[in-house]
């Protein structure tokens, strides 16, 4: 069924260059509720995907749509999107509080309405402790943190989020991963920029992958995987009592393309170009081998495989 577009952010055929520098070209994408990440090295386009859903950019060409708001309008935008950008620029003097109130109350809330917010906000990333200390002697990850209550404050349900993992320890990492995990339960469209990966992996519901400007696949990464990686074996690893026999059991089939024995002689890891024929001869193996079956891993479907073989190992940065 189509997502209405009053509940989609929606790009029809945006192109955006800068004098004869491309941004992103023809790229037409539907942005359904939940967490959208964004991967890509640097200049893939995806700070300018997220300027353009924002409103700080306009379109070279194409037309894009935020919940069904035109970007055009940021007035009217502004109570539907927060926007957690990769930039660490406070305003001098002020405190975390300050920080949430002050955008608040710019943006028409009242006096309690902002504290009452902010507050909120605060408490939600963990923050409430330093709410009154200047933002100037934050470490890295509450400056993070901090930014990250000022884009939700207002309960928008659209969340642009370039790179808000960055600079936060494996706790704190933690704490804002359930708050994403949160909104997007109650129906927020998040799209998250992030160069850590496996977090993609483990957060998202699907994929955007960009490269140099266009879109080179998106989807559930499984069905990103499936369906334009069909050409490139996939690795699975395997950790048994007898991997050698299983090894030449499986290598007389042609769909294997390579079965490598661990350092360790516990495992192996097989390449095959057919998963469903090699699963199902694995179990035949098992069975009339009566291997003991540790672990079976499927070694490349994570968004760094999938992307390292759709454009190459520049897909390691950003």
């Amino acid at each position: 069924m189509a997502v209405e577009e009053k509940n989609a952010i929606v790009f029809d055929n945006v192109s955006k260059f800068y004098g004869e520098v491309l941004g992103i070209n023809r790229v037409t994408l539907t942005f359904e509720p939940g967490i959208t990440g964004l991967v890509g090295p640097n200049g893939s386009g995806k700070t300018t995907l997220m300027n353009l859903m924002t409103g700080l950019l306009h379109p070279t060409q194409g037309e894009i749509r935020v919940l069904g708001e035109s970007p055009d309008h940021p007035e009217r935008l502004f109570s539907r999107l927060g926007y957690c950008t990769q930039f660490d620029s406070f305003p001098a003097g002020m405190n975390g509080y300050q920080f949430i109130y002050s955008f608040l109350r710019v943006h028409g809330f009242t006096a309690s309405e902002a504290k009452k917010l902010s507050w909120q906000a605060l408490e939600r990333v963990g923050l409430e402790g330093a709410a009154k200390r200047r933002v100037a002697g934050y470490s890295k990850g509450m400056r993070q943190r901090v930014r990250l209550a000022q884009a939700i404050s207002h309960g928008p349900r659209v969340l642009v989020l370039d790179e808000p993992l960055n600079g936060l320890d494996p706790m704190a990492r933690a704490e804002v991963i359930e708050v994403f995990q949160a909104l997007a339960e109650a129906g927020c469209h998040l799209i998250i920029s992030s160069h850590i990966l496996h977090e993609v992996d483990m957060i998202s519901d699907r994929v955007v992958l960009l490269s140099s400007g266009y879109v080179v696949a998106e989807g559930e990464i499984g069905g990103v995987r499936s369906e334009t990686m069909e050409e490139h074996p996939i690795q699975v690893l395997i950790r048994c009592d007898k991997p050698s026999l299983v090894a030449s059991r499986l290598f007389e089939q042609d769909h294997v393309v390579e079965a490598t024995l661990h350092d360790d002689h516990g495992g192996l890891e097989v390449r095959t170009r057919d998963a469903d024929r090699f699963y199902t001869l694995l179990g035949e193996v098992v069975l009339a081998e009566e291997v003991k079956i540790e672990t079976v891993t499927v070694a490349d479907a994570d968004v760094r495989a999938v992307y390292e073989y759709l454009i190459g190992n520049e897909g390691e940065g950003r």
